[in-house]
C-alpha cells in the first residue's frame, strides 16, 4: 500500500476563493511543481479534512473536481493517486480559460500601482516556481 503524506496546503480564511477551490489550486500547484509526483497517493478525504480542520464534504468536492479534470484518479479500495500530465482541453477551451484568468488577474492588480515590468517579473517568478523541479 502506498504511503500517504500530509499535503502542504495553506487554507486562508480571508481568501475570496472558497475552501474547495483553494484545495484544488494548491494540489494543482503541488503536482505541476513535481512536489506531488506521478503515482503519489493523496491523503484520504477524512485525513485531509482532519489535517485542515474542515468539513470532509469540502475535501470530497475538491477531490472530485481534480479527478474530473484529470489530475488524479480514484482506485477502488486504494485511494486517490496523481496521474501523468495529459491535455484534456481543446486549444479553444485552453485559450478561453487563459483569457478569463488574465482578465481577472488584470482587474485585480490594475489599481495596485505596480509597473508592468514589476507585475510581469512577479508572475514569471511564480510560474517558474511551479515548473517541475529537476531531480538529481
Amino acid at each position: 500500500m502506498s504511503r500517504r503524506t500530509p499535503l502542504m496546503l495553506n487554507i486562508a480564511t480571508g481568501d475570496t476563493r472558497p475552501i474547495n477551490r483553494q484545495i484544488v489550486d494548491g494540489v494543482r500547484r503541488l503536482i505541476a511543481s513535481g512536489e506531488l509526483p506521478v503515482g503519489a497517493a493523496l491523503p484520504s478525504v477524512r485525513g485531509l479534512a482532519q489535517q485542515l480542520s474542515i468539513n470532509p464534504n469540502t475535501v470530497a468536492k475538491a477531490y472530485g473536481e481534480l479527478a474530473a479534470e484529470g489530475w488524479v484518479e480514484s482506485r477502488a479500495g486504494l485511494g486517490l493517486f496523481v496521474l501523468p500530465p495529459r491535455q484534456l482541453l481543446s486549444d479553444a477551451e485552453r485559450e478561453r480559460r487563459l483569457g478569463e484568468a488574465v482578465d481577472r488577474f488584470t482587474g485585480d492588480v490594475i489599481g495596485l500601482g505596480y509597473s508592468s515590468d514589476e507585475v510581469l517579473d512577479r508572475v514569471a517568478g511564480e510560474l517558474a516556481a511551479c515548473l517541475p523541479r529537476k531531480r538529481a
